[in-house]
């Protein structure tokens, strides 16, 4: 026989294995660590004055897709940039972690809060960005900003103690602007806690070898975008049809078993909706690297 406090706690560890379960979901493909940026779902309804996290949630869970990274205006409003700067250093961290909440009970982890900052934000707008990543769970911030505004985060990132990993893009000549290897040897000279969120499309668009950088920076890479461009700045293409590495680099996180994650975002033009190209991504991921 148990006694009555035996069975209280057999009660509550039941009611809480769902989302244990939930948790543990895992959509790993031969090893590798394989998710979706958010932004790949921009074009899915949002309810008017609403945001997109359960469009969000739905669709990966279609997908079949544990992790990712939350494109910060998914769970934004769409207002002004000056109402925008209020939002975001008004708004309760409760908002964030009830969003937090939402994905854990679906069994999806948010590991990095895709947060970007521009020449006009404020100190205040970047250091409450870290705590909404914070409040999200998340493990890192992904940012698409220039050298002049990573200057900026870098004492915000030490004082957070939360690794910034700089996405870039393939405008070589902007200056300022994320793009050669170069630029993220800067960015990581600015604070230990700096890493490279490579774009492996951009990359190869602007005539870089993405494969060769992972394998020499595999330890400054927190994860990739998956996308097919062509080279010398050419469009985004179907995954298959352009010039990025997608199969030989899905094949090297496989073979080295390196702890970086592979992120699928959708943005070319494709001939089905949101959901349906990203699953067509998936099944190109999984015959990669079968």
């Amino acid at each position: 026989m148990i006694t009555r406090r035996e069975f209280s706690k057999l009660a509550l560890a039941s009611l809480a294995l769902p989302r244990t379960l939930a948790a543990a979901a895992d959509s790993r493909i031969a090893g590798v660590r394989v998710g979706v940026q958010t932004y790949s779902f921009r074009a899915l309804p949002r309810p008017e004055g609403g945001d997109q996290v359960d469009a969000i949630i739905g669709a990966m869970k279609t997908c079949g897709l544990s992790e990712c990274e939350v494109w910060s205006p998914m769970v934004e409003p769409r207002v002004s940039r000056d109402e925008l700067l209020k939002w975001r250093v008004e708004t309760p961290l409760d908002h964030f972690r009830d969003v937090k909440k939402k994905f854990d009970a679906a069994g999806i982890t948010i590991y990095a809060w895709n947060f970007s900052p521009d020449a006009k934000s404020t100190d205040a707008e970047i250091d409450r960005g870290f705590e909404q990543a914070k409040a999200l769970g998340a493990e890192i911030i992904t940012s698409s900003t220039t050298i002049e505004v990573a200057r900026r985060m870098a004492p915000l990132a030490e004082k957070h103690k939360m690794g910034v990993a700089m996405h870039g893009h393939s405008n070589i000549s902007k200056p300022g602007e994320f793009a050669s290897p170069e630029s993220f040897a800067e960015a990581m000279k600015m604070s230990k806690l700096f890493k490279v969120n490579l774009d492996i499309g951009h990359f190869t668009a602007a005539n870089f070898d993405a494969v060769q950088y992972i394998r020499e920076h595999h330890d400054s890479i927190t994860n990739l975008h998956l996308k097919d461009r062509k080279k010398n700045q050419g469009d985004n293409v179907p995954w298959g049809t352009g010039d990025t590495p997608i199969r030989e680099v899905l094949q090297l996180l496989k073979k080295e078993r390196w702890p970086i994650r592979a992120y699928i975002e959708y943005e070319h033009r494709g001939t089905g909706t949101p959901i349906e190209e990203v699953q067509k991504c998936v099944a190109f991921v999984k015959e990669a690297l079968a």
